[in-house]
């Protein structure tokens, strides 16, 4: 961290783009990056990907919700993140913060509703309204959510993240309870813009949302 001549805390994060990749990769990627932010040997990250088709379950998911007519060909993980089953694909921006949270708020309820702001600013420079749902996570615009939260938080060192649905393919949701909940559908940015619009044109205007959520907080007193 460093101090502008404003004493205004400005917090170092970098910015890992790895375009389109398989889950599990990218999951081995984030274990590896914890223990390094963990022992001080990176800085703050953000890795931002899009995934090949995956379901995944967190810890305390019910196999349930994975119907029997999902497709054999999409693999499926169980996680440590919290919450239960979620889709990846492409379309989708997908952001896994490595952060510390000591250098923040050692609050988990506090870094939830951060990275659902984040999304909501983000969707707002489309046009899009968003907002939270009283005793549920995630971001939603109306009945549908268009973005999943999960995450897990060790020493206070985060992983796992957000997934935003730009453009995907919103079948896959048909094989799946998403996140458990059976009241409520998904959208996508897709379905609510009228103009062309790219999970990379999405990936910069969040970028710069993070930033602005995340780099620029105030300062941390013990």
């Amino acid at each position: 961290m460093i101090k502008d001549p404003d004493n205004i805390v400005m917090r170092k994060i970098d910015i890992l783009n790895l375009g389109v990749k398989p889950y599990k990769e990218v999951w081995d990627l984030q274990k590896e990056l914890v223990e390094k932010r963990r022992n001080g040997q990176i800085n703050d990250t953000l890795i931002l990907v899009e995934h090949e088709p995956v379901y995944t379950l967190g810890k305390n998911a019910d196999e349930n919700h994975i119907l029997q007519h999902s497709p054999q060909d999409v693999k499926t993980y169980h996680i440590e993140r919290g919450g239960d089953v979620t889709f990846h694909g492409p379309g989708q921006l997908v952001g896994y913060p490595i952060l510390d949270l000591h250098n923040y708020k050692k609050s988990i309820s506090w870094y939830m509703r951060s990275l659902e702001q984040l999304i909501i600013d983000t969707l707002a420079e489309y046009g899009i309204t968003a907002e939270r749902k009283v005793g549920l996570t995630g971001v939603w615009v109306g009945d549908e959510k268009i973005a999943a939260l999960g995450v897990r938080v060790t020493r206070w060192v985060t992983m796992h993240g957000f997934a935003l649905n730009v453009t995907p393919d919103l079948i896959y949701y048909s094989s799946i309870i998403p996140c458990g909940i059976f009241e409520y559908g998904v959208t996508s940015m897709a379905k609510l813009v009228t103009n062309e619009i790219t999970v990379n044109s999405v990936k910069r205007v969040l970028t710069k949302m993070f930033m602005n959520q995340f780099q620029n907080i105030e300062p941390v007193v013990e």
